[in-house]
């Protein structure tokens, strides 16, 4: 069974500096949630917060991220809601431009292929997911980014191709993860109908 890549910190100092956020990118996002909130951004908490740190190019890297993260997984696997945050309109941490919501992951259709199993167990086959949930990120009424998330901690974040052109940089884990799946594929048969 594969096991999920975690997102602790990263072995090599070249690896580091490459997810370390840059300083305009930190300044960036704490300008962010000012504009947002409409409130200075050490107000920023709860579900402003995690708004923020879970649209960032790595959220492990950013030393205020982490421990509100792990604390929504937290919360999340224990069945709590999403946390809300307050910027302008009512809802699920949405000011209509932007929002965060938690879906169940279920394989095969609601889980990256990568980490989707077949599992032959009685009374018949079954699939499985190597993550719980997905948390996807909407900005300007389009996905950004969708964070699968464990129990454990572990997680990986899916970057649109909208995100990955405005971020630059971002965690290529989710990437890497699907590659490699995909070159471990069989290769199709000529005349395989299948």
């Amino acid at each position: 069974m594969h096991t999920p890549a975690t997102l602790d910190p990263v072995s090599t100092p070249a690896k580091r500096a490459n997810l370390r956020p840059r300083n305009a990118l930190s300044f960036a996002l704490a300008a962010f949630a000012t504009l947002l909130c409409g409130c200075p951004a050490a107000h920023a908490v709860d579900g402003c917060t995690v708004l923020l740190c879970l649209a960032a190019p790595n959220w492990s890297a950013i030393p205020q991220c982490v421990p509100p993260i792990r604390q929504l997984f937290h919360d999340l696997a224990r069945g709590r809601s999403f946390p809300t945050c307050k910027m302008g309109n009512a809802g699920n941490g949405s000011n209509g431009n932007t929002s965060a919501t938690n879906a169940w992951a279920q394989a095969p259709t609601l889980c990256p292929p990568q980490y989707t199993h077949l599992l032959d167990i009685d009374p018949g086959p079954a699939y499985s997911c190597d993550y719980t949930g997905a948390v996807s990120v909407v900005i300007n009424g389009a996905l950004f980014s969708r964070t699968w998330w464990s129990p454990t901690g572990q997680t990986v974040t899916e970057f649109t191709p909208a995100a990955k052109t405005q971020l630059g940089t971002w965690d290529p884990q989710f990437d890497a993860d699907y590659a490699a799946w995909l070159a471990a594929q069989p290769t199709p048969v000529a005349g395989d109908l299948r």
